[in-house]
């Protein structure tokens, strides 16, 4: 079968390759893969995974035999799968703290984009009640940002949404954003959370606007740049503030279960900024790397 697999050469960061046929264990579903989602980092620091492995975190398809211990979905199935090992092939062996029952009248493809960037969104902002609070989200036109924004809104928070450019505002109030902004010297406001996903000058520049008792997560690095405080910057009377870091990848199922709910109840959108065939997967990448595409890729694996 087709698989996009890691490549660290030049041509990389995914190949196609013909691997073998897996082989689920008695707690594994066997899932034909309808979509895949992309994700920025695992592409852009494709050396943090093996060569030549069957690459990408979040799909979707149907099961087409399910885990012959009794776990899990049955046969004919809609799944999403999120975070997953090894989920971009036609065909997946994957057990059911990876997959989330798409619930009748969600599309597959939406389902496709949910996994990295909706639980991250999700188990973040769950850290801490959001009600009347002022929350941050950095790099709000990308995939997390976009999820960010609605749950902190849906959460009854005030959301404040920075950009990198004004062309990356388009849509982030119609999600809930309270305030779209390009640089944070625009707002003398006091944040409760800020959702970082950029890194470099923008978490020492929001850490400046954090209100006492706040918390700054840290869930992404998508400028490549490094991150400088001050002299000082770092001390302060009053609350303790802190600085959090994000990589928890455990099993999502739960997560990916109400994250499906919201979708199917309109509740929240699923921001699906590019949809294409996965055999032009290298324009995709090259799209996400130039950062031509607010919200989430989706390709259709054929």
């Amino acid at each position: 079968m087709r698989a996009l697999v890691v490549d660290h050469g030049e041509a990389g960061p995914v190949r196609f390759a013909d691997v073998d046929e897996p082989v689920p264990s008695a707690g594994e579903a066997l899932v034909e893969i309808r979509h895949i989602g992309l994700n920025f980092g695992e592409l852009k620091y494709p050396q943090e995974w093996p060569a030549g492995a069957v690459h990408g975190h979040d799909a979707a398809g149907v099961v087409l035999r399910a885990a012959s211990d009794g776990s899990g979905p049955p046969e004919g199935t809609r799944v999403a799968l999120g975070m997953a090992p090894y989920a971009w092939a036609e065909r997946v062996a994957v057990g059911p703290g990876w997959l989330g029952t798409v619930p009748e009248g969600v599309n597959l493809a939406d389902a496709a984009a949910l996994g990295v960037a909706g639980v991250t969104a999700l188990r973040v902002l769950r850290k801490r009640s959001l009600l009347a609070r002022n929350v941050l989200v950095t790099g709000a036109s990308g995939g997390v940002g976009h999820f960010a924004v609605q749950l902190a809104a849906l959460a009854g928070a005030r959301v404040t949404a920075l950009v990198g450019s004004p062309d990356r505002a388009a849509g982030l109030r119609a999600l809930g954003a309270e305030e779209v902004l390009t640089d944070l010297d625009e707002t003398e406001d006091r944040f409760d959370l800020v959702l970082d996903t950029v890194g470099g000058p923008v978490p020492a520049r929001a850490w400046r606007s954090l209100a006492e008792g706040g918390a700054l997560h840290l869930v992404g690095f998508s400028s490549g740049e490094d991150t400088t405080f001050s002299s000082g910057t770092l001390f302060g009377f009053g609350e303790p503030r802190t600085i959090a870091t994000y990589g928890d990848m455990t099993p999502p199922s739960q997560e990916l279960t109400d994250l499906l709910g919201l979708v199917a109840a309109g509740r929240i959108a699923v921001p699906v900024g590019l949809r294409g065939d996965w055999k032009d997967v290298d324009d995709a990448v090259r799209a996400l790397f130039a950062r031509r595409v607010h919200g989430k890729i989706v390709l259709d694996v054929t």
